[in-house]
């Protein structure tokens, strides 16, 4: 109720600020005796365009959304004249860096940005190994730079916010080399994106820590743990008193025998628990 009123609130705050912006200019230009100098003709000029001009701050709120939409769209685009200059390969890789994120080729251990030079130009068997995309404007287009990158073994996506469940329903590309994943802080994923993970087979690091959008985190932990046996996931903890998942014999499984494992282990140090 209170997340609804405060919605309500700011449109009537903004509607009434040519009222306020109205109160000021007149204030100013018709008090004949006052301690504050009489504003001159620019300022003057300058509040009677915002009283003008903004009569709804809200529009001005939904143009600057629009604005940024058309933004993200205009630098997802394929780079068709890229592939045809460079290879595949290349133009994947200047994708990466025009939106200031990082890479990291085949057979290296060091990661590069665009401020590192653009060395790797004139290689002409460089090969996309690592793409760290966190908190770029990538989005589903923008995927189309990147799905025929055979040899991705990490890619890093976290708290980009046009990342929704269509756009993790295109990673089925990387299903045979993919082996890290990072989705952490994405607003726009749900269940229902995170069960298209499942033709991942050779994924080993999941991160899917702070999503929003996830309401049942517990039950889609389980989820993620059946589709992804081999997998290490980081994120949607099981809480204390939660019952956790049984196996075929109507056991906790693999976790119940860590937590077990872990247990044994305390007492043989003496620690009590």
């Amino acid at each position: 109720m209170a997340r609804d009123l405060s919605k309500m609130a700011a449109p009537m705050l903004f509607r009434h600020s040519r009222g306020f912006v109205s109160l000021c200019y007149t204030s100013l230009r018709y008090r004949s005796k006052s301690t504050f100098p009489t504003p001159g003709p620019v300022k003057s000029k300058f509040l009677q365009y915002l009283c003008d001009r903004f009569y709804d701050v809200e529009t001005i709120v939904d143009f600057s959304k629009r604005l940024s939409l058309w933004n993200a769209q205009r630098k997802n685009r394929y780079n068709i004249q890229a592939k045809n200059h460079f290879g595949e390969n290349i133009a994947a890789c200047l994708f990466v860096l025009a939106l200031k994120g990082r890479i990291r080729l085949q057979g290296k251990t060091e990661w590069e940005d665009n401020k590192g030079g653009l060395v790797f130009l004139h290689d002409k068997e460089a090969c996309l190994e690592g793409a760290d995309l966190s908190g770029t404007i990538i989005n589903y287009d923008g995927l189309d730079n990147l799905v025929n990158q055979r040899n991705l073994k990490q890619l890093d996506l976290s708290r980009c916010p046009y990342i929704d469940d269509w756009s993790l329903s295109r990673l089925h590309n990387f299903s045979d080399t993919l082996q890290e994943l990072s989705l952490a802080g994405c607003p726009q994923v749900t269940e229902r994106g995170l069960a298209c993970l499942h033709q991942l087979e050779n994924l080993r690091f999941l991160d899917v820590s702070d999503l929003p959008s996830v309401r049942h985190k517990v039950l889609v932990r389980i989820r993620l743990e059946e589709m992804l046996p081999r997998c290490h996931i980081v994120g949607m903890n099981y809480p204390e008193g939660v019952d956790l998942p049984l196996d075929s014999d109507g056991h906790g499984g693999e976790i119940e025998e860590q937590q077990q494992g872990s247990a044994g282990s305390q007492k043989k140090r003496g620690v009590s628990i």
